[in-house]
């Protein structure tokens, strides 16, 4: 199906992964696409960073999945909604490591980290962590390189932010998990 096939009527998140292999890169939001560009070098970076100190401290305890960028989130179906978060880590009890999922998952992640690109808000970051804890994600970290500060979102708790001089932590979603907020932002 081709894009302009689609842009009569609202997409599906099946032609959302067709359109994936044609280079067309984006979310779905309640059926319309929403296309996204690359977000940069130092965005890669952060995700780099923050993948390799949750996967050391994820992989050796069998504690669950990471994915990163372009794997995306089923979170509504009639009209079919796919989010892209930057990172997400699923527990092993959401999805158990035997287990392979060859589209999106299906189910919300217990941590989602979202990177604030240049021409984001800081009101549009904080919409998007808001609308995480809505679907059922339990801790959502929102970076900000301009300010190198980390703003940690959990349910019932509100926001806090966090410095370069502070330490990120895991609470309940990761317990034990900590790193310093200065690491995410390190060549």
């Amino acid at each position: 199906m081709a894009v302009t096939d689609l842009q009569a009527g609202l997409m599906t998140a099946d032609d959302l992964l067709r359109l994936y292999g044609q280079g067309v890169r984006g979310e779905l939001i309640r059926g319309v696409l929403c296309k996204s560009m690359p977000t940069g070098h130092e965005h890669g970076a952060i995700v780099a960073n923050l993948v390799i100190l949750l996967g050391n401290f994820i992989k050796p305890g069998k504690l669950g999945s990471l994915t990163a960028s372009d794997s995306g989130v089923w979170l509504e179906h009639d009209p079919d909604t796919v989010r892209e978060p930057d990172i997400a880590y699923f527990s092993a009890q959401k999805i158990p490591l035997d287990e392979r999922v060859t589209g999106y998952a299906e189910v919300v992640p217990d941590l989602v980290v979202e990177i604030a690109s240049p021409g984001d808000t800081r009101r549009e970051v904080n919409d998007k962590a808001l609308m995480w804890l809505s679907y059922g994600v339990r801790l959502v970290w929102v970076v900000h390189p301009d300010t190198r500060s980390v703003d940690a979102h959990r349910p019932q708790s509100g926001a806090s932010t966090l410095t370069q001089n502070d330490t990120l932590q895991g609470f309940d979603v990761l317990p034990g998990f900590t790193c310093n907020v200065s690491d995410l932002f390190a060549p």
